[in-house]
């Protein structure tokens, strides 16, 4: 399908670190597809381009409705990828509630409703937690998040903590046990490609912290995950695409260690995860032709009326 045109939903300015994303522009452009990065909040008409596919939306944390709202007028106008639904469900980490409810395995978590006070001390001691962790139920690149020993000055820096995100900012909290294992096995994360295994990658926080997040300090590598944890992460991405109704054409399980051993879900990204094409070009290859495929599906059932721009379409790249 030459003569097609890829919107990449990215946010101004452009992180330097999305250049990961290199491969995957390569892929569109080897399939003779224009690619143009653009804010998802710029003033630009979604109809002029095939389809839209979410990547870099990386500033969405404090303006969440605004980027649902968006999701849904530029689902509208063109192809999304994911749509609005799915923007809606997963860029609220309650969506753990529900796959956790259909069976995956989750790291055991408290949930703190905003707008409601919560005895940290009291939830934790119940729990028989040495060390917990808080995190707000919208959120990335670990912001808001708190580790905490459960002693006295520990457990008043987390009350303290809670207080000013449920009571004053009107943020809900996931209250979890702080999992040691992080600072020595890191975070593993799966990337898959129409529910299938494409490849991993292993983040590694610098010595003594937990976030896994290249901005702090992390590093990454290629990581192979066992065949049980590749059954794993595809039930999940199956069980979301089952609650949503919607095959997802990418997603990123991320999965942490618990105490015996076991694998315990942390997040599923289905906006806009980082993939690590730089370990794995080849699913960049996997993902264009995903998207193409959509795309041909999408023009057999409804045909294409793109629309030309109404304003400039913040293009960085070509």
């Amino acid at each position: 399908m030459s003569g097609l045109r890829v919107a990449i939903a990215t946010c101004a300015p452009f992180p330097p670190v999305a250049d990961d994303e290199g491969p995957l522009r390569a892929a569109f452009a080897a399939r003779g597809v224009a690619v143009d990065d653009v804010p998802w909040d710029a003033d630009v008409a979604w109809g002029a381009f095939d389809a839209c596919l979410i990547r870099t939306t990386w500033d969405y944390q404090e303006r969440k409705d605004a980027f649902v709202a968006w999701a849904e007028r530029a689902a509208e106008e063109t192809l999304l990828l994911h749509g609005p639904a799915v923007v809606r469900w997963n860029t609220d980490k309650r969506y753990l509630r529900e796959l956790e409810a259909a069976g995956a395995p989750l790291t055991p978590t408290i949930w703190l409703d905003a707008g409601e006070g919560a005895d940290v001390a009291a939830r934790v001691r119940e729990a028989g937690w040495g060390r917990a962790f808080l995190k707000p139920v919208v959120g990335a690149n670990a912001r808001e998040t708190l580790r905490f020993d459960a002693d006295a000055a520990g457990l008043a820096a987390a009350q303290a903590h809670a207080d000013r995100l449920l009571l004053d900012a009107g943020e809900g909290l996931m209250l979890q046990p702080y999992l040691e294992s992080v600072e020595r096995d890191g975070e593993r994360s799966l990337i898959l490609v129409d529910g299938a295994f494409a490849h991993g990658v292993r983040k590694i926080p610098v010595p003594g912290d937990y976030r896994v997040q290249d901005d702090w300090g992390a590093t990454d590598v290629p990581w192979l995950p066992t065949a049980e944890e590749q059954a794993l992460a595809a039930r999940i991405v199956a069980l979301a695409g089952a609650r949503l109704g919607e095959a997802l054409v990418y997603a990123r399980v991320d999965l942490l260690t618990g105490p015996g051993g076991e694998r315990w879900l942390n997040e599923l990204e289905i906006v806009e995860p980082s993939l690590f094409f730089r370990h794995g070009p080849a699913t960049a290859e996997r993902l264009a032709d995903a998207v193409l495929a959509r795309i041909r599906s999408a023009t057999r059932t409804t045909p294409s009326a793109r629309v030309p721009p109404r304003g400039s379409r913040g293009s960085r790249r070509a």
